[in-house]
């Protein structure tokens, strides 16, 4: 029973209370991931046709939310590093709920498409709490079951995208004074004030008092010593450029989709919808059920190298999928999320482990900064090459890209066999 002294949920774990469980971070990442991709079928569309812009700007949307991610991730992991992870998690998901109801109002009244930008940034600082997430299970799993605990923030990627995809589809065609796809923003706001109250009951601290950092990191985004400090440790330099690469690779289809849906196959938002979900399905049922057989026997660099390959493939299969049907396209679907769900959780864990026990959340953070920066790049590039190039030529590009990440993933199995860090508290 916890000291009725003490506010609950304020102090780690001690050895005479159990360890904090993952649920209140399962829902964190589930919302936030369902929050963005609510949007995917209809937002760079919206832009497209209410606010008249070009693929490239529609798709800047994206990539504006991943910048501020980029420079916020490293922030709220060094904070979560000195003041605990509780504090910085409530905080985000507080700024998450304001951030996608300025965006619903945007989309209501704004008749410029700088607000929608403006929303979009306030989003991407509120959720750039992934590395934060990824801390907290470090903090409380052994290094035996980090890719298990990873595989949870999969398996809530996954479920997010079976989930949002088909609401935000359906939810925006529902015209609110003429205009469309302000509902599934208010849904998404209202979900994050319902995660805050979860949260706030039911998340207790993991990073006891006595582990916290006490070295003075400064706030700044760009914290190129914490940078350094990461990428000097064996291993994790070569594994954050191949999530890097994945990343870009992924996000270019994130934003271009709905246009290549619409294009080359006369979908519908709640078409793309569905074929969104589809894949977040698949995703969900590798993250969720195979990796952990997997993590069991294999170590994460060949999940690694198998996922990157078999995503490269998968994109070039969406490229060629207009000349064979919508079967084509959900195969292909299918065979992309079978390999991003063997790298993602493979790729955390494998940082994770390296990592210097007592900055997982400057270490993670800079991981998931790095995949912040590609997801500000890959929509964009995407925009890009579908108005310059054609519809499959995002993808095409995203296949090469892959091949590339495969190919720098071949070292980290010998770089991985450095010593690592002992944890004195294991």
């Amino acid at each position: 029973m916890a000291d009725p002294s003490k506010p609950a949920g304020r102090e780690a774990p001690s050895a005479s209370r159990p360890t904090p469980g993952l649920g209140p971070i399962f829902l964190i990442v589930f919302l936030d991931i369902l929050g963005f991709s609510l949007v995917l079928p209809f937002l760079a569309e919206e832009a497209r046709t209410t606010f008249g812009t070009s693929e490239l700007t529609g798709t800047l949307l994206a990539s504006v939310y991943s910048l501020m991610q980029f420079f916020f991730v490293p922030v709220w992991g060094r904070v979560s590093d000195r003041v605990g992870r509780r504090p910085v998690l409530l905080w985000s998901v507080a700024a998450t709920a304001v951030g996608m109801a300025g965006l619903g109002l945007a989309l209501l009244h704004a008749e410029n498409v700088l607000w929608l930008f403006v929303a979009r940034a306030a989003s991407g600082i509120a959720t750039a709490n992934l590395g934060t997430a990824s801390a907290y299970i470090a903090d409380v799993t052994k290094p035996e079951e980090r890719s298990k605990g990873m595989g949870l923030i999969g398996v809530a990627f996954g479920l997010g995208f079976i989930l949002g995809p088909g609401i935000g589809g359906a939810l925006s065609g529902i015209a609110v004074h003429g205009r469309t796809g302000a509902v599934p923003c208010f849904v998404a706001a209202g979900l994050s004030v319902v995660n805050l109250a979860w949260t706030y009951g039911g998340l207790r601290e993991s990073l006891p008092r006595e582990k916290r950092s006490t070295e003075r990191r400064s706030l700044s985004p760009l914290d190129l010593a914490a940078a350094r400090d990461a990428f000097a440790r064996p291993g994790i330099a070569n594994a954050i450029a191949v999530n890097f690469g994945v990343t870009l690779s992924f996000t270019v289809l994130d934003q271009t989709f709905r246009f290549f849906n619409k294009d080359m196959f006369a979908m519908s938002p709640l078409d793309t919808g569905i074929v969104l979900a589809f894949i977040g399905v698949v995703a969900a049922g590798v993250q969720g059920g195979l990796i952990r057989p997997l993590a069991k026997r294999f170590d994460e660099a060949p999940l690694i190298r198998v996922g990157t390959a078999v995503q490269a493939i998968a994109f070039g299969a969406i490229a060629a999928s207009p000349s064979y049907g919508r079967p084509a396209l959900y195969a292909a679907g299918a065979l992309l999320a079978l390999g991003n769900g063997m790298t993602q959780p493979s790729l955390g864990a494998f940082v994770s482990k390296r990592a210097d026990p007592r900055a997982q959340g400057a270490t993670l953070g800079t991981n998931q900064s790095a995949a912040s920066l590609a997801r500000t790049f890959g929509p964009s590039l995407g925009g890009w090459l579908y108005g310059a190039f054609g519809p499959r030529s995002p993808y095409l590009v995203a296949a090469l890209g892959l091949t590339i990440a495969m190919i720098v993933s071949l070292g980290l199995a010998r770089r991985a066999t450095s010593t690592l860090p002992v944890d004195p508290s294991s």
